[in-house]
C-alpha cells in the first residue's frame, strides 16, 4: 500500500508514531494527482509547492514538542465555494474567473486548527447546482462523478486525499459518493457552519464530507461542529462525540426500515433489484416501511424553498450574467422568482411536521435505508444524475450517509443511504459502521 492509499486514521497514527512525516504523506497525495488527474481533472486549483510548504510547517512543529491537532499533517481537498484566502475561490462559474477571498471560511479555518493540510480547492458544478464541471467519474471517465461536489468525491475515490468536503442543498454529498463508491457523510442541518460558503438555502444548505471509511468520515464531521454567529442555524452546544461513538459496538443488533419512498418509481430496475435482495440478506434486522402520505410531497416542497432561495441568493449573478449562466440554473432561478410566500412558508412548516413523524419511526428503528441514487453512474459527462433519492432528507435536514456496499450491471458503485433521526448524527455512524463490517462479514 502506498502512503497515499492509507485512510485518514492510519495516516494519523503512523504520523504520531513517527513512521512517516507528514511531507511524505502530501508528496505521496501529489504524485497521484500528478499521476492521475490529468483524466480525473479533480481540481480546480492546487499549488504543490504551498502544500508541501504546510507540511514541513507542521512536522517542524510536531518535532519542535508543539501541540499537535487530531488532523495533523493530513491533506483535505476544499470544495471550490469554500472562501480560502490562499486560493481563488470561483464557486464553478466565469463570473467569479479570478475572485480571490480575504479570508477562510469557518470551516477552513477548523480544518486549520485541527492541523490539517489543506491540499487545494476541489471542483464544484455552475455555482454549486446542476451545471456540469470538467470533473470526470475515477471508476470510468465516460461517466459523471456526480455533483455538485464532484472534484471533492473523486479526489477521495482516486486516493488523492484521505479527505474532503462539500456541500448538499439536494442531492451534492451523496449522490457523487454513490456514484464514486466513496463514504459521503450528510450531518444533521445546522451541525457545521456555513460561514463563508457560497449561500444558496439557508433551509437547506448543508457541509458534508468525503472519507473512504465511516471512521474517518466520523472524525472530521466532529472537527468540524461548531458555533458560528455568522450561521443562524448553528447553535451553542457541547460537541458530539461522532468519532468515539462510530468505533462503539451497538449496544443491541440495530434494526433498519427499508424505505422506498414516494420516489421508488425513479430507480432503475437493476436498483430496485438490488435493494430487494439487500432487504432480503439484512433478514430480520430490516423491516420493509412505509411512509405517510405526507412525504409523497417533499420532493415538491423542497423544490419550492430551493428554487425561491436560489432566486434570490443568486440574484446578482441572475441580473449581471444571465448569459453565462446554464439554462438549466436560468430556469431554476426564474421559477423560483414565481414561488409564493404562501407556498414557501407551507413548505417550511411541512419541513417540521414530517421531522415529528420521523421520530415516531426512529423510535422503532435505528436507521432508515433507501438508495442514495437512481442507479449507477449516468455515462455522459453532460448531467450530473438525479438527486431525487435526497431531496426528502435533505428537506427535513436529518442526518444521511451513503455506504459503497454494491455495485451495479456495468460494475460502477451503487450506494446504501443510511438516515437517521434529526440531531443523532454519532448513532446514525454507529449504525452505518455496524452495517458495513455486517456486509464485509458475509462477503
Amino acid at each position: 500500500m502506498t502512503l497515499n492509499e492509507l485512510s485518514a486514521t492510519e495516516a494519523i497514527q503512523k504520523i504520531r508514531d513517527g513512521e512517516i512525516t507528514s511531507e511524505e504523506l502530501v508528496q505521496a497525495c501529489l504524485d497521484r494527482i500528478e499521476q492521475a488527474d490529468g483524466e480525473i481533472e479533480a481540481w480546480a486549483h492546487l499549488n504543490p509547492d504551498f502544500a508541501i510548504d504546510q507540511a514541513r510547517l507542521l512536522d517542524a512543529k510536531r518535532q519542535a514538542g508543539g501541540p499537535v491537532g487530531p488532523l495533523h499533517g493530513i491533506p483535505v481537498g476544499i470544495k471550490d465555494i469554500f472562501d480560502t484566502q490562499a486560493w481563488p475561490t470561483e464557486n464553478g462559474t466565469v463570473i467569479n474567473s479570478g475572485r480571490q477571498p480575504f479570508e477562510d471560511c469557518r470551516v477552513v479555518s477548523l480544518l486549520e486548527e485541527a492541523g490539517a493540510v489543506i491540499m487545494g480547492k476541489t471542483v464544484t458544478t455552475e455555482l454549486a447546482v446542476f451545471g456540469p464541471g470538467k470533473t470526470k467519474n475515477p471508476h470510468n471517465p465516460k461517466h459523471t462523478p456526480g455533483g455538485s461536489s464532484s472534484g471533492s468525491t473523486a479526489a477521495v475515490a482516486s486516493f488523492m486525499v484521505p479527505l474532503a468536503v462539500g456541500t448538499q442543498t439536494n442531492g451534492s454529498v451523496i449522490r457523487p459518493a454513490s456514484f464514486c463508491g466513496v463514504v459521503g457523510f450528510k450531518p444533521t442541518h445546522g451541525l457545521i457552519p456555513r460561514t463563508g460558503v457560497l449561500p444558496l438555502s439557508r433551509a437547506l444548505d448543508t457541509v458534508g464530507v468525503f472519507a473512504r471509511s465511516v471512521e474517518d468520515a466520523a472524525l472530521i464531521a466532529e472537527l468540524l461542529i461548531a458555533y458560528d454567529p455568522g450561521d443562524l442555524e448553528t447553535r451553542a452546544r457541547a460537541r458530539a462525540a461522532l468519532s468515539e461513538i462510530a468505533k462503539e459496538e451497538p449496544p443491541l443488533s440495530p434494526i433498519l426500515g427499508f424505505a422506498k419512498t414516494a420516489v421508488w418509481d425513479h430507480a432503475d430496475k437493476e436498483t430496485q433489484d438490488a435493494f430487494d435482495e439487500f432487504a432480503e440478506f439484512l433478514g430480520e434486522d430490516c423491516d420493509e416501511l412505509d411512509l405517510p402520505e405526507p412525504f409523497e410531497h417533499a420532493v415538491e416542497w423542497h423544490g419550492k424553498i430551493m428554487n425561491a432561495d436560489l432566486a434570490k441568493n443568486l440574484a446578482g449573478y441572475y441580473e449581471n450574467g444571465k448569459d453565462k449562466m446554464t439554462d438549466v440554473l436560468k430556469g431554476m432561478i426564474e421559477d423560483g422568482q414565481k414561488v409564493t410566500a404562501v407556498d414557501y412558508n407551507n413548505a417550511v412548516e411541512w419541513a417540521e411536521k414530517l421531522n415529528d413523524g420521523l421520530n415516531g419511526v426512529f423510535d422503532r428503528y435505528d436507521a432508515i435505508i433507501t438508495p442514495a441514487a437512481t442507479g449507477e453512474a449516468p455515462a455522459g459527462l453532460d448531467t450530473t444524475g438525479n438527486p431525487i433519492f435526497n431531496s426528502l432528507w435533505t428537506f427535513c435536514g436529518t442526518p444521511a450517509i451513503t455506504l459503497p456496499l454494491m455495485q451495479g450491471a456495468n460494475g460502477l458503485p451503487l450506494g446504501v443511504q443510511v438516515v437517521g433521526r434529526r440531531g443523532d448524527d454519532a448513532r446514525l455512524l454507529r449504525t452505518a459502521r455496524w452495517l458495513a463490517n455486517k456486509v464485509a462479514a458475509a462477503d
